[in-house]
């Protein structure tokens, strides 16, 4: 699991490394039973206050998204990822790329166009 986070996102890091927990959900590269990271791990990782990420486990574990087995370390739960969860996870994808674009000076169509013509782009192994 790839977890990134923005320092210019105006979201708190825990709430982004919530997010991605809950994308890579969405995107399948977590499934249930799954383990994440230790928190000293991620913490590392990401150069962060093991705070932050035991902060952002604990919110994800009172949503339900993860369990902690004591001893063990955290896991994906086995609920099944709504397509809410989903539709509001491209909401914010969308969000945040029209904001940049408005930061470039880009309009929503000239987003939109370019996203259309990425898409149609053939690209090399990802």
């Amino acid at each position: 699991m790839h977890i990134a986070i923005n320092t210019t996102d105006a979201r708190p890091i825990y709430v982004q490394i919530m997010d991605e927990v809950r994308r890579a959900l969405v995107l399948g590269s977590l499934r249930a039973e799954d383990p994440l990271p230790s928190v000293r791990q991620l913490a590392g990782d990401l150069r962060l206050n093991p705070n932050t990420v035991a902060q952002a486990y604990r919110e994800l574990e009172r949503e339900g998204v993860v369990y902690v087995r004591r001893g063990q370390g955290t896991f994906v739960s086995d609920r099944p990822t709504a397509a809410p969860e989903r539709d509001a996870i491209v909401r914010e994808v969308a969000a945040r790329a029209l904001l940049d674009a408005h930061r470039h000076g880009l309009s929503a169509d000239d987003l939109i166009a370019a996203v259309r013509q990425a898409a149609d782009t053939p690209r090399a192994a990802e």
